[in-house]
């Protein structure tokens, strides 16, 4: 049975479902709570994770969960030291999306889990971000809430990495992938360092991928400038900065860093996977900027730009009332 925590009076929102349907793998939902008439965040305990993670949902005007349709979805993954709030934290998704027939689905990526099924030594085993992602999540998203097979993926900085890399990995998954400020070449020189370093806060970082140089093989299975080939008939828009140093959108105030070193690295791996589609003939819609932080002041503008693109990727119809001009 599903644990309902009810957030006011929702009606018709706190009666869940008697039994949820379960993956193929057993993972299931064993809790829900509607934050509001369109928010509702549930509990996923996922055998691919070994534990019980968040997942938070926003639903489109007219959802219910006995629907005879479906809805198409975005599934927007947040970064490595963030929560699965951030995008509902951080941007106004929850306005832009509700100009739309479509669901987003926001879970929860771990703390640099790097949307990677992890090496553990050649032992395998948890976790599983990228089976709990594309498998487990998909099934409990469609079997319990009308999520639809019309999809698109998009994240921020490594989750930016994770949604282009689970295009290539999964041709056919994903109508549409985008990225803002993603690691998109994990190979690259200096990158697998960057990488490591950033799980290294919590974790023994070998375990994700292996030694960069003798288990080069994991690190190029799961780097997306390997991949480009697979992102063909997938729609891309790619978005990133160059310098690190403070945009149009950023205000500086005394105490803060100048220059945001990961937006440098970033933007390096962003244009070497854009050059690489180049070559391949696979198009793309691209913004590389020269300045901009590796933040939200950033990303909420490329979300603006990009999201129109993505509607029309998975066939979500605008709502009745003309939708709000993008910033």
């Amino acid at each position: 049975m599903v644990t309902i925590v009810a957030a006011g009076l929702l009606p018709g929102r706190a009666n869940a479902a008697a039994a949820p349907v379960a993956a193929d793998d057993g993972a299931k939902i064993t809790a829900e709570r509607w934050l509001d008439e369109t928010t509702l965040d549930v509990t996923v305990s996922s055998p691919a994770l070994g534990e019980s993670v968040p997942v938070r949902i926003l639903v489109p005007k007219g959802w219910t969960r006995t629907a005879s349709r479906t809805w198409p979805v975005v599934y927007a993954f947040h970064g490595g030291r963030d929560t699965y709030v951030s995008w509902t934290r951080s941007t106004d998704i929850k306005q832009v999306a509700a100009d739309y027939d479509a669901m987003v689905v926001m879970p929860d990526t771990g703390w640099a889990g790097w949307f990677t099924d992890w090496w553990n030594y050649g032992n395998g085993g948890v976790p599983k971000w990228e089976t709990f992602h594309t498998s487990e999540l998909l099934e409990l998203m469609e079997r319990n809430y009308r999520a639809g097979t019309s999809r698109a993926t998009m994240g921020i900085s490594s989750a930016g990495y994770g949604a282009v890399k689970y295009a290539a990995r999964h041709p056919g998954m994903f109508a549409y992938a985008a990225s803002f400020s993603g690691v998109l070449h994990l190979t690259q020189l200096g990158v697998p360092a960057f990488a490591l370093l950033q799980a290294s806060e919590r974790y023994d970082a070998l375990r994700i991928w292996g030694d960069p140089l003798t288990n080069r093989k994991n690190w190029a299975a799961n780097d997306p400038y390997e991949l480009a080939s697979h992102l063909r008939g997938t729609g891309l828009y790619i978005a990133s900065g160059l310098t690190g140093l403070p945009g149009p959108n950023d205000h500086p105030v005394v105490g803060d860093e100048l220059i945001h070193p990961q937006e440098v690295i970033c933007g390096s791996t962003t244009v070497s996977l854009v050059n690489r589609l180049k070559k391949l003939g696979i198009p793309a819609t691209t913004h590389i900027y020269p300045n901009g932080w590796h933040n939200w002041s950033t990303w909420q503008p490329e979300m603006h730009r990009a999201w129109p693109l993505i509607m029309k990727a998975i066939g979500a119809r605008p709502n009745a009332a003309t939708p709000r001009v993008q910033a």
